[in-house]
């Protein structure tokens, strides 16, 4: 079986509101820890679908990839979307972001990583976000760690999971629509006792996060 167009369009719609992006990252508890308050994860957590950076440097096009742009272009990043976390306090990034990639209809294994060495080649020049108007008081500069999470459904090709686990790169197996819930239905599902330490999410180490999608290696 073969995913269809409207499975991937509701679950990027869900992951383009905060709620449904942190109910999407309790399956990937590292990436879920390094919410900087889950007390105030609306403060915590901006959400930006299709989203759009400006390179600092050009970028030539060399290899597979064919990417040319020039410095100060705007240019659409292939990955799904993108998930900047905020101090909720001092309104500013915590230099995390993590990028979505959901897998798309018709998508084999190797479009979807194409999909993200195309996203690593653009942020590796330097960027700025152009970001959504409630969110442009945000230092909009790029981030000291990227990390990608891939999202694969039930009816994706096993060769797509397999071929991620063996690439080293984060993965989860979306199984259904998330629940139609109000925001703040969620929110309160993700503080709730038992479901994640709060105290340990908010010291959690960043440096957890450097072996996580930096680095191609294989799956013991």
């Amino acid at each position: 079986m073969t995913i269809q167009q409207v499975q991937y369009e509701n679950l990027l719609a869900t992951c383009s509101d905060y709620a449904g992006a942190i109910a999407l990252l309790r399956q990937y508890r590292p990436y879920l820890e390094v919410i900087p308050s889950m007390r105030r994860p609306k403060d915590s957590v901006v959400t930006i679908p299709l989203p759009v950076i400006k390179v600092h440097h050009a970028v030539e096009p060399t290899g597979h990839a064919g990417i040319h742009l020039t410095a100060g272009e705007s240019v659409l990043l292939p990955c799904d979307v993108a998930l900047l976390m905020c101090d909720p306090e001092w309104k500013i990034k915590t230099g995390v972001e993590i990028f979505v990639f959901i897998h798309r209809p018709h998508e084999d294994f190797s479009d979807l990583l194409m999909r993200w060495r195309q996203t690593q080649i653009l942020l590796d020049r330097g960027y700025e976000w152009l970001l959504p108007a409630r969110h442009q008081h945000l230092i909009s500069d790029s981030a000291n760690r990227i990390r990608p999470l891939f999202v694969v459904f039930p009816d994706s090709p096993e060769r797509i999971a397999k071929g991620l686990k063996g690439a080293g790169l984060p993965a989860i197996t979306y199984a259904a629509d998330l629940p139609a819930e109000t925001s703040e239905t969620v929110s309160t599902q993700v503080l709730a006792e038992g479901e994640l330490d709060v105290e340990a999410a908010e010291k959690f180490d960043l440096a957890d996060l450097d072996n996580i999608g930096s680095g191609e290696n294989p799956s013991e």
